[in-house]
Parts: structure tokens; C-alpha cells; sequence
């Protein structure tokens, strides 16, 4: 028995801001032109379709209006967890392809749903080059939900979006991992007094892709099972650049694979979104054939003969493990559960305001309103784990590595304490 992937296009933009006066944001094209590489084949994974989003029209709206698009995202919302409901249910494993980072509403609304139904709760694992953590609360205005969508899945903004269906939130902040977020973030203190854990990009590096993967399973392991969201802008502008808010300071696509490959890596993962490819910046397509490649090769374990599909009981949670007394981080020990079984999964085998795109490094706000960074932390080379490639490694994977010393160079200095 295997889990078979379902792959469901979600190509909105209506997250974003107009990247001109006359024209709409790319990455509405990103399913197409992954799909348009083979990513369906080399899957072998079911086709679950596309869902159509509304029209793209801001219309009239201006700063201080809410959130642009509001009652489009929140109907696309429903009928995106709609369809997502449907394929976990099949037992299959969802690959959502955005679109921008407002489609992870649609899943979190899935998610809590699902929770409610197991009598659990479900986490999330946030793969994003920015913490989209803003809201009401820590900025003078909201407006593109795809650099709100964290803010707005832990329940904070407007209730038409933060509490569809009457949920808020759809996750808790302690079930919730950030990596990959710019070390400079400019919203990384909301999330530390928030009690959200994360993982900086100096921070990954420092402890390696594989080690970090097997830590963010720690973190929420007493949760029922985690969605996966993915932003490609987690990846430095130097190898991906075809996204909205190119930022200086991530990591390679090398580093991503291992990533997914161990987060899938477990029964307690229910499902993965990738967000925010913009082809309009890829004319050639070496950026969505790279992306496809790092999908097709992280995923693997999700079609490995032995990977079986989360078997959720109806039973209440267990009791929550407290937080250490330094903020958020690994859980302190707690006792042993009966029988020594997770009480809720069955576990399988171990496991922009401006007139175009910013170029990296610049101050004006993007199309989700952030400022790109100016920062390129990393930790030093002695620091680094040294980036190992699976057995099943090919020249693709081994060509990335060497990328990641080309093109990611590491700062000087002690890599920082990691959260």
C-alpha cells in the first residue's frame, strides 16, 4: 500500500497586489506551467483538477479598505477546503498548487475541520521566505491577503476572512512552525511574543535541512497530524527569482528538497500547498522545470511502497506538553502516553504598492506590502551541516548543491541561537 498524490490546481492571484496599473499578478499561471513539465507524470499522481477563482478586480478599493478581494477569497476558501476535504478523504495525499500564499485559507480552513471532526487538533508548518504576519494589530493598514495569510489563519484580521464558517483560529499559534523566514523579518518579534515557533534561514543552516525537518516534527507532535505550506520565495533569489518578492537570504533548492522529503516523511503529514511561482518571470521555464524537479524528488517518500495514508481516531487530544521557559522551542518531557502509541494518528513507518516586481535588496514595498530585506544572514561554513544528498541522489540534486556554495554564500559570525 502506498499514498497516492492528488494534485489540485488552485491558480488564484487574489491575494496579491497589481504589479501595474493594467496588468495582474503571474502566478495565477504557476499550475499550468508546472504541470506543463511533467510534474503529473513523474508523480504518477491523480489528477483532483483545477478550481477557478473568481475574477481578478480591485476595483475601487484603497488602503484602509480591509483586505482587497475579501469576499472572493473567502468563498474561493470554502470551495478550496471543500476540495481538499474530498481527497484526504479518498485517502490520497493533496498537492495544491497556488496561485498566491492566499490559498493557504482554503487549507487551514480544511484543516480545521478535519481537526474538529477527529476531536484533535491539526498544525502547520509554514515554508515561507516571509513571516506574511501582518495584521490590524501591528500595522497602520491591511490589504493583500497573501502577506496576511499566517495572521489571518491564527485568527487575527477581519472575521469574514480569520473566522470563516465561525472558526477562529484555524490554528493555534503553538501549532504552528515558521522556517525559512529572512533572520531580519520585520514581523519575527510578533511571532516570538505570539509563542509561534520558527526557524530562521541562519538558524536551518546552521542545523541542516534533514535536522530541521525532524524538529518541526517535534514541535507539533501532539498534534492529530500538519498541513505543509510552501512559498518558493523561501528559496534565494540568486537560484528562483520568479516570484513576487524576490528576498536576499534564503536557501537553495537543495536545502528545499531535503526539507520536504523529511517533513512528508511521516503519516502525520496530511498534505502540502505551494505557492507564489510567478512564470511571467520565467520565460524560458528553467525555473518551473527546477521547481519541478525539487517537487518530484521531495515528495518521493510520499510514493515510497511503504508510506500508508494518517489513520485519525475520534478521540479527544492529549494533554498539550508546556513550552520551556525561554519562549518557543522544543516541548519539555512529558509522561508516556498509554500503551506508548500516538493517541490520535496510527503511525506508519518511521519516517505592492510599486509598478513591478522590487529587485532584491530594494526598500519599496512589494505586492504584498512587505519591505524586502536588505540582510543576507547565513551562518558561517564551519557552522554548516554539510547538505548530504540522499541515496537516491542524481546529477539534478548533486548540481544543486554545488549551486547552493555559488550562489548562497554564507556571512561571517556565530550562527544564532535557534528558536
Amino acid at each position: 500500500m502506498m499514498r497516492r498524490i492528488a494534485v489540485l490546481d488552485a491558480p488564484t492571484n487574489l491575494g496579491l497586489r497589481p504589479p501595474t496599473s493594467t496588468s495582474v499578478p503571474g502566478c495565477a499561471k504557476a499550475p499550468g506551467a508546472l504541470r506543463d513539465h511533467g510534474l503529473l507524470a513523474r508523480l504518477r499522481a491523480h489528477d483532483a483538477g483545477c478550481l477557478t477563482p473568481p475574477r481578478y478586480d480591485p476595483g475601487d478599493w484603497r488602503p484602509g479598505d480591509g483586505v482587497c478581494h475579501a469576499r472572493e477569497i473567502s468563498a474561493y476558501s470554502v470551495a478550496l477546503a471543500d476540495r481538499i476535504g474530498a481527497i484526504i478523504d479518498r485517502g490520497e495525499f493533496p498537492l495544491v498548487l497556488g496561485g498566491d500564499c492566499s490559498v493557504l485559507l482554503g487549507s487551514a480552513l480544511a484543516m480545521h475541520r478535519l481537526g474538529e471532526a477527529v476531536g484533535g487538533r491539526i498544525g502547520l508548518i509554514f515554508v515561507d521566505g516571509h513571516s506574511d504576519f501582518r495584521h490590524p494589530g501591528n500595522a497602520s493598514y491591511v490589504g493583500a491577503a497573501a502577506g496576511e495569510d499566517l495572521a489571518l489563519v491564527t485568527g487575527r484580521g477581519q472575521a469574514d476572512l480569520a473566522a470563516i464558517e465561525g472558526r477562529r483560529p484555524y490554528f493555534r499559534d503553538v501549532d504552528v512552525v515558521v522556517l525559512g523566514i529572512r533572520a531580519q523579518d520585520e514581523y519575527r518579534l510578533d511571532l516570538q511574543a505570539a509563542g509561534i515557533t520558527t526557524r530562521p534561514v541562519p538558524a536551518l543552516r546552521a542545523a541542516g535541512a534533514a535536522r530541521t525537518a525532524q524538529w518541526a516534527h517535534e514541535q507539533l507532535e501532539d498534534c492529530a497530524g500538519y498541513w505543509v505550506h510552501i512559498d518558493v520565495d523561501v528559496l534565494d533569489p540568486a537560484v528562483m527569482p520568479a516570484v513576487d518578492a524576490p528576498d536576499p537570504g534564503g536557501i537553495a533548492f537543495a536545502e528545499l528538497e531535503i526539507l520536504l522529503a523529511g517533513l512528508v516523511d511521516t503519516p502525520h503529514c496530511l498534505g502540502v500547498e505551494l505557492t507564489v511561482f510567478d512564470p511571467d518571470y520565467d520565460p524560458d521555464g528553467a525555473y518551473a522545470a527546477e521547481i519541478v524537479n525539487t517537487v518530484v524528488a521531495g515528495l518521493a517518500p510520499v510514493r515510497a511502497p511503504e508510506s500508508v495514508p494518517p489513520r485519525l481516531l475520534a478521540q479527544s487530544p492529549p494533554p498539550r506538553r508546556m513550552r520551556g521557559a525561554d519562549g518557543p522551542g522544543p516541548r519539555d518531557a512529558a509522561p508516556a502516553r498509554p500503551g506508548g502509541a500516538d493517541a490520535l494518528v496510527g503511525v506508519g513507518p518511521a519516517a505592492a504598492d510599486d509598478a513591478g516586481v522590487a529587485p532584491a535588496g530594494a526598500g519599496a514595498e512589494d505586492r504584498r506590502g512587505v519591505a524586502p530585506s536588505p540582510f543576507t544572514p547565513a551562518a558561517p561554513a564551519s557552522a554548516v551541516e554539510p547538505v548530504g544528498p540522499p541515496a537516491s541522489a542524481g546529477p539534478g540534486l548533486l548540481r544543486r548543491l554545488s549551486a547552493l556554495e555559488e550562489d548562497v554564500p554564507l556571512a561571517d559570525g556565530p550562527p544564532p541561537a535557534i528558536a
